[in-house]
C-alpha cells in the first residue's frame, strides 16, 4: 500500500470542498413542487421545451436541486458544473425566445457523465489524486456531440479507484451507495451515473463499459444502459489508467431512465464523426423487426449460477414475451474451449463463460497491472483493485500454482483455480495467443448460437445476485463473468429493470445447493451457503433486478427495438422509470 501523505490529503479535501462550495446555496430536498420535471423523460423535455410550456433553466434548476440531494443521500457526484450550466440554459432559452427552434435533439436536456470525460475547465481525476487541478482545455467526442446537439451538461459522476470494478470508491472523492439501501453499493464503474439516474438527479447520462461498466450500475439501481459494440460512438476524450489498451475494448454508452432515452441517446451519438475520423460513419438506422420474434434464454452459465432473484426476472420475461405472440427457446451456453491454452483451461468441453473471463483476466493481467497501479501514488488503495478481477494476481508463481492446485484438488474446484493460473504477467508472444484465442471464441459463439439457433437476441442475467454489499468486490469479483463474457464477444447489450427482489419468492431452495447446473464451487459456496452467504433476498428486499438483451455485433438498433418489445411485455406499470425511487421510498415508509 502507498503512504497516504499531508500533501495528498490537502488535494483531496480542497476537491471535495470545491465540490460543497458549488453546492452550497442548492436546496436539498425532493421538490415535490416540481416533480413534473423530475417525471419527464428526456424527449418529452424537449417536447415542452419546444411547445413553450418549460425553458431550459426552470427544467436544469430542478435536476440542479434533485442531484443535490442524491448527493447527499448517494456521494455520487465529482465535478459540480453549475455556472457553466446556468449560462448555458439561458443561452439556449435566449435562442429559442429569438428563433422559435430547438437547437437540436437533446435542447435543454439536464445531463449527467462519467467522470472520466473531459470536459473544458474541470478536472477528469477518476479518483487519483495525482490527476487531480488538471483541468481538460478540450472537450471529449461525447461531450461535444451532446452540447452540439443542446444537452446541458451539469455534474460528473463518481467511478471506483483505477475504474476497474463494479463497486464504486475512490480516495479523492469516497464511496458512492446505492440509492435503494445505503448498505449496497451502487454498481461500477459507471456507479455515480446509476445512483444519481435512478434517483432523477439527471434525465440521462453516459457511461463507458469494459466489463459490464453500464449494465451492472445500471442493475444495481433499476435503469436502463446500453452497451454497443466497439466501433459505434467515439471514445476519443475519455481519460483511463491503461491507455493504448485495446485486448478488450472499453466503449461508452447511454444511460438513463427509459428505453426512449436510450434511443434518443443512440440516435445523437452513434456514428457521430470527430476530427480523428475514429470510427464508422454509420448513424442510427431505422428498424423493422418482425411481428414475431425468436428469443434464446438461459438462468446459469455454467459458470456461476444465477440466484432465485435472477433468475425469476428472466423467467418472468420469457413468459411476458410468450404471452405477447414471440417464440423463447431455452438453451445452454456452448463450449468456449479452444486448442490455444494459454489460459490454463483443462476442462473440456468448457463452457463459453469460464472460457471469456479467464481471457479477460489473462489479457488485463498482460502486465501484471503495472500500468493501471503505476496513477496510485500517494493514494490509499481503498480497493482491493487488481483483485476485483484476479484475486491471486499479486502471488508469485509458485505461490499461485500451489494454491490452484490446492482448489483444484481438495476443493474440487477446477473453475476457480484455472482462473488464478490465469492471472500472471504475460510475454509479447503469450499476449498475442490470447488475443488469437480470443478471436476464436468469438467465432465459436457466433457459429454456435447465432448461426445455429437464429435467435433475434438473448435474455440473461446480468450477475448472479442483484446487487453487491459494499466490499463484496474483493473476494467475489468473478461475478461480472455474467456481463464480461460480452465484452470479450464484442456484441450490443441492453439493460432495462423487471422487477424488484422479494424475500418470501427468492429465497434460496436446494436447486441453488445441491442441484445441477452450478459452477465454481468456492464461489457459490460463498453466494448461497454458509453461516452468512453473500445472497440475502431479506437484506436486498425490494432492491431492482435487471437481465441483459444480447445483439449480434452491428445490430445495436435492433437491440434498442428490442428492448422497446421487452418492455412493453413487461409492462411500463411494473415500478420503473422516472418517479420510480420516489414512489418505491413513498411505498415503504
Amino acid at each position: 500500500m502507498w503512504p497516504f501523505s499531508a500533501s495528498n490529503t490537502a488535494v483531496i479535501n480542497e476537491k471535495r470542498q470545491q465540490r460543497s462550495r458549488a453546492l452550497a446555496d442548492v436546496p436539498q430536498d425532493a421538490l415535490p413542487a416540481q416533480s413534473e420535471y423530475l417525471k419527464a423523460s428526456a424527449s418529452e423535455i424537449v417536447s415542452r421545451i419546444q411547445k413553450g410550456d418549460w425553458t431550459a433553466t426552470e427544467v436544469l434548476e430542478a435536476y440542479i436541486t434533485r442531484a443535490a440531494y442524491a448527493q447527499s443521500k448517494t456521494n455520487c457526484l465529482t465535478e459540480v458544473m453549475l455556472g457553466l450550466a446556468r449560462q448555458r440554459a439561458e443561452d439556449l432559452d435566449n435562442e429559442f425566445a429569438k428563433t422559435k427552434q430547438i437547437r437540436g435533439p437533446l435542447h435543454g436536456v439536464p445531463m449527467s457523465i462519467k467522470d472520466q470525460f473531459d470536459v473544458v475547465g474541470f478536472d477528469s481525476s477518476v479518483g487519483f489524486s495525482q490527476w487531480t487541478n488538471k483541468p481538460a482545455t478540450t472537450n471529449a467526442d461525447i461531450v461535444r456531440f451532446l452540447l452540439d446537439a443542446g444537452a446541458v451538461l451539469f455534474v460528473k459522476t463518481n467511478v471506483p479507484q483505477t475504474m476497474f470494478a463494479f463497486e464504486c470508491s475512490n480516495p479523492v472523492w469516497g464511496r458512492t451507495t446505492n440509492p435503494y439501501n445505503d448498505r449496497f453499493t451502487c454498481g461500477g464503474s459507471s456507479g455515480g451515473e446509476g445512483a444519481l439516474l435512478a434517483m432523477d438527479g439527471a434525465a440521462a447520462g453516459i457511461g463507458t463499459d469494459i466489463g459490464g461498466s453500464v449494465r451492472i450500475p445500471a442493475a444495481y439501481c433499476g435503469i436502463y444502459s446500453l452497451k454497443p459494440a466497439s466501433g459505434r460512438v467515439s471514445y476519443h476524450g475519455a481519460q483511463g489508467p491503461i491507455p493504448g489498451f485495446d485486448g478488450i475494448i472499453t466503449v461508452a454508452g447511454p444511460m438513463g431512465r427509459s428505453v426512449a432515452d436510450i434511443k434518443l441517446l443512440s440516435q445523437v451519438l452513434f456514428g457521430a464523426q470527430s476530427d480523428f475520423n475514429s470510427i464508422p460513419p454509420v448513424p442510427f438506422r431505422t428498424v423493422e423487426l418482425p411481428p414475431k420474434l425468436k428469443f434464446g434464454y438461459y438462468t446459469s452459465d455454467n459458470y456461476i449460477k444465477a440466484s432465485p432473484a435472477c433468475k425469476r426476472a428472466v423467467l418472468e420475461t420469457v413468459e411476458a414475451l410468450r404471452a405477447a405472440g414471440h417464440e423463447c427457446v431455452e438453451f445452454e451456453l456452448p463450449d468456449g474451449h479452444s486448442k490455444a491454452d494459454s489460459v490454463n483451461l483443462t476442462r473440456n468441453p468448457t463452457p463459453v463463460a469460464h472460457v471469456a473471463f479467464n481471457l479477460f483476466a489473462a489479457i488485463t493481467s498482460a502486465d501484471g497491472y503495472k500500468s493501471m497501479l503505476s496513477h496510485l501514488g500517494p493514494d490509499e488503495k481503498v480497493l482491493s483493485v487488481v483483485e476485483v478481477r484476479n484475486p491471486d494476481s499479486y502471488l508469485p508463481a509458485l505461490v499461485r500454482s500451489f494454491a490452484a492446485w490446492i482448489l483444484e484438488t481438495f476443493v474440487g474446484d477446477k473453475i476457480f483455480a484455472e482462473t488464478i493460473r490465469a492471472s500472471r504477467a504475460k510475454t509479447v508472444a503469450e499476449y498475442w495467443k490470447l488475443i488469437h484465442q480470443r478471436n476464436e471464441c468469438v467465432k465459436k459463439f457466433y457459429e454456435a448460437v447465432w448461426k445455429a439457433h437464429g435467435f433475434d437476441s438473448i435474455i440473461a442475467p446480468v450477475q448472479a445476485l442483484p446487487q453487491l454489499p459494499h466490499g463484496g468486490c474483493d473476494n467475489f469479483s468473478l461475478l461480472a463473468a455474467a456481463t464480461i463474457i460480452y465484452n470479450v464477444l464484442d456484441m450490443p447489450v441492453g439493460c432495462l429493470p423487471v422487477t424488484r427482489v422479494d424475500a418470501s419468492k427468492d429465497k434460496v431452495t436446494e436447486e441453488w445447493t445441491t442441484g445441477p447446473g452450478l459452477g465454481s464451487r468456492f464461489l457459490e459456496g460463498g453466494i448461497y451457503r454458509g453461516k452468512n452467504p453473500l445472497y440475502n433476498p431479506e437484506a436486498s428486499h425490494g432492491m431492482p433486478v435487471n437481465i441483459q438483451i444480447v445483439g449480434k455485433r452491428w445490430e445495436e438498433e435492433k437491440v434498442v427495438a428490442i428492448m422497446d418489445v421487452v418492455d412493453r411485455a413487461l409492462g411500463r406499470d411494473r415500478g420503473f422509470g422516472p418517479g420510480a425511487w420516489d414512489a418505491h421510498v413513498k411505498k415503504n415508509a
